[in-house]
């Protein structure tokens, strides 16, 4: 059995010790916001925070992650009010939202030790791979989430879970039918 501290409480994996930590957090804990991109450890959609240090869950097994702190996107911030994570919406640096959590949780390593990272900085610590191609508003999204962690900024909360599809159309106008109308 594989004991280590998942989002801040103690977990023990019955699984191989071989197991990558990716598939003992999404299938046997259920944190399914790590997500599964290439599994060679290229693109970083599984990334999440090991001690501090922002790795790769595909590549690191549960034998080296026994006695470790682990720290998923579910874990980062429950009301999404971490930084990051309001810098991102802020900014409109997410697209499709796949590689996000990676992203998310790289930026976050990276605010937690340097909280006013240079372009170069940013670039180096968040390598993640990303379809949409957000990286310009990316680098802009994780000044921003420095700034707000220096409290020099504030970013009004992102909207709560769950918002229905009627009050997203009521404030996104393009989810509305063409004609106004909501099918209602």
């Amino acid at each position: 059995m594989t004991a280590l501290t998942v989002n801040g409480r103690p977990v023990n994996f019955a699984m191989d010790p071989r197991t990558p930590l990716l598939w003992a957090l999404r299938d046997a804990a259920n944190l399914t916001g790590t997500k599964y991109g290439c599994g060679e450890g290229d693109c970083h959609a599984c990334t999440v925070i090991v001690d501090g240090e922002a790795l790769r869950s595909c590549i690191v097994t549960l034998a080296e992650a026994e006695g470790r702190y682990v720290t998923t996107i579910e874990g980062l911030s429950r009301d999404r009010s971490h930084p990051v994570q309001q810098a991102l919406v802020a900014e409109q640096a997410i697209q499709c939202g796949f590689c996000t959590p990676g992203i998310a949780m790289a930026a976050a390593a990276l605010i937690a030790k340097n909280s006013d990272p240079s372009e170069d900085e940013i670039k180096a610590a968040i390598p993640n791979l990303c379809r949409c191609g957000v990286y310009p508003r990316l680098v802009r999204a994780v000044q921003r989430a420095g700034r707000v962690a220096r409290r020099v900024e504030r970013i009004s909360a992102a909207p709560a879970p769950g918002i229905s599809a009627e009050d997203a159309a009521d404030e996104v106008p393009a989810m509305a039918a063409p004609d106004g109308d909501r099918g209602e």
